[in-house]
């Protein structure tokens, strides 16, 4: 099986093909379904290229303004937007940090209004004859569709599941109960590795390995999500990423910072991707432009300067080793230099990059406060990072869901907890090349208490008055394997992981960490409730048969 990297010239070639079969004046639309071949017979490449809709979609929705990333990352423990003072952002950002979120907040709206679009564009292809007779692009198209699916069953849990996109009018679909939902998204991927288990691995198409990282992350998350405690789905999840571990198809990166690189087509690490390509005007990646100053335009050689808005929650950069090459690969903190190394100034200022945070609206952050997230490669030019790829799924997560497994099974396979000791040691190695000695992890570690500082933490104090903090300690002691939940963190932050992995770790009272540990200025609620988002308004003012979920 080889790795391929798929261009717009497929599509091109089957434009041409469409040109000719149609008039140059008439529009009336026609279904591919019905289109004469004219002798014609496309390639199942050709018919791949009719996707690029469904996965334009799909970039809108990881990347869509308030998208997939932010949903992961704004509501948890290592990122945050907070009022920038002078400048604006705030609002809907602060109100994810705090838990307040509600059917209004813009964050919803993309990620429901993007996977549908997604889904919607899958099953119109789908009803194509032309694809149905390609089984390869029409696996292709339900991995995708399942994805989507994955998404919104995470994130909102009661959702409609339709499949069919002729219908009568006046159609509205209803919601789905979660468990069907969960049994259709697992049947799909079965089904959809089966058609492409000996297919060619093409670079950001959904393929046989994408399907084990969905089936092993919903194994994973299963007891979370329903309220059980059945280690059999740790069992499965083991057995999915073993598969794509032992295949051998994938390798893990020397460096760190390789599958953040613009254009990962060549990273050997890299499962499955999400294309945002300038070459092919594929493009909304915007986290350099959302995260650093204005100032550092000059650093990386934009031309046209970013927004200043999010930074790290404080109580997370603590966590770091200062060894630890990940802090560096991750973070822009201290004084910053131009491309020829001389000191930035703002108004007479260095722009000197602070790890303190004053707070997240009262009165919120200054304007060089926080450390800003730099892991995607920045490029100069006007581009930032707005072409480059996302990293869905890589081989990393693979092995960390086999160590997590592990550790909570006590063993599986003849593997024990010491193997999954050593798998996490194995990703630290490549952070830890100077000192190999810190690398090392052990079970006893990972199993631990977590050394994230966890407790409110605010200064409400004005910048060149007195400091007024409001503090409370609650350390990291009562998480359950919280010393893999803080590698996770090192390893996976700003990778729409972090929710997720805050809802399925537990604290020894039953709560999980996502609700109940308090950060910055967030107040631990234990609010079983928020652990699924509320569905935007517009979408239930839309469909009188959708309920909104409990507690909103």
């Amino acid at each position: 099986m080889k790795i391929q990297y798929i261009t717009n010239r497929i599509a091109a070639i089957f434009l041409i093909a469409i040109i000719g079969f149609s008039s140059c004046t008439d529009l009336t639309e026609k279904p591919f379904s019905v289109i004469p071949d004219r002798g014609y017979t496309f390639s199942n490449e050709e018919i791949k290229s009719l996707n690029g809709d469904v996965y334009q979609n799909l970039r809108w929705l990881y990347w869509g303004w308030n998208g997939t990333f932010d949903i992961y990352e704004e509501s948890s423990d290592l990122i945050m937007t907070p009022l920038r003072i002078g400048i604006g952002w705030g609002d809907l950002y602060v109100t994810m940090h705090k838990h307040t979120y509600t059917a209004t907040t813009g964050h919803f709206w993309t990620i429901w209004n993007q996977a549908y679009k997604t889904i919607n564009g899958c099953n119109q292809l789908l009803e194509y004859d032309i694809v149905k007779s390609a089984p390869v692009s029409a696996a292709e198209l339900r991995g995708i569709r399942g994805l989507s699916y994955y998404l919104l069953l995470d994130n909102f849990r009661n959702v409609p599941l339709d499949t069919i996109f002729t219908r009568d009018a006046g159609f509205l679909p209803e919601q789905e109960d979660p468990q069907k939902l969960f049994s259709f998204i697992e049947q799909e991927m079965k089904d959809v590795k089966t058609i492409l288990k000996d297919e060619d691995i093409l670079y950001g198409q959904f393929n046989y390995y994408a399907a084990c990282m969905v089936l092993a992350k919903m194994y994973l998350n299963y007891n979370a999500w329903f309220g059980t405690s059945d280690n059999s789905y740790y069992e499965k999840a083991y057995n999915e990423v073993n598969e794509v571990i032992n295949d051998g198809k994938f390798t893990l990166s020397s460096a760190y910072t390789e599958p953040f690189m613009a254009d990962g087509s060549t990273c050997s690490e890299i499962i499955y991707a999400i294309v945002y390509s300038k070459q092919y005007n594929a493009t909304g990646n915007y986290l350099s432009n959302k995260c650093l100053h204005g100032g550092s335009k000059a650093t990386f050689g934009l031309k046209s300067a970013p927004w200043n808005g999010s930074c790290a929650v404080p109580q997370f950069i603590d966590t770091y080793d200062m060894d630890d090459s990940r802090f560096s690969d991750t973070w822009l903190i201290g004084e910053q230099k131009d491309k020829s190394g001389a000191s930035i100034t703002i108004d007479g200022t260095p722009l000197i990059y602070t790890q303190s945070v004053h707070s997240i609206d009262n009165p919120g952050a200054y304007q060089m406060e926080g450390a800003r997230f730099h892991k995607y490669e920045i490029v100069s030019g006007e581009d930032g990072t707005y072409g480059d790829d996302v990293p869905f799924f890589r081989l990393t997560d693979a092995y960390m869901i086999k160590a997590e497994c592990l550790l909570r099974l006590g063993g599986y396979n003849g593997e024990t907890e010491q193997t999954a000791a050593d798998i996490v040691t194995m990703i630290r190695q490549r952070a830890f090349k100077s000192n190999p000695e810190k690398a090392i992890r052990t079970v006893e570690q990972l199993k631990g208490p977590s050394i994230y500082n966890y407790g409110h933490q605010e200064n409400t104090g004005l910048e060149g008055e007195d400091d007024n903090w409001v503090i409370t300690e609650e350390g990291g002691n009562d998480i359950e394997l919280g010393g893999l939940l803080d590698d996770l963190a090192w390893e996976f932050v700003g990778e729409h992981h972090r929710r997720q992995d805050l809802i399925r770790f537990q604290l020894t009272n039953g709560n999980n960490v996502y609700t109940g540990k308090s950060r910055f200025c967030f107040d631990a609620h234990n609010n079983s409730d928020k652990n699924i988002f509320p569905l935007p308004q517009d979408f239930l003012d839309a469909n009188s048969k959708l309920v909104q979920n409990p507690g909103y």
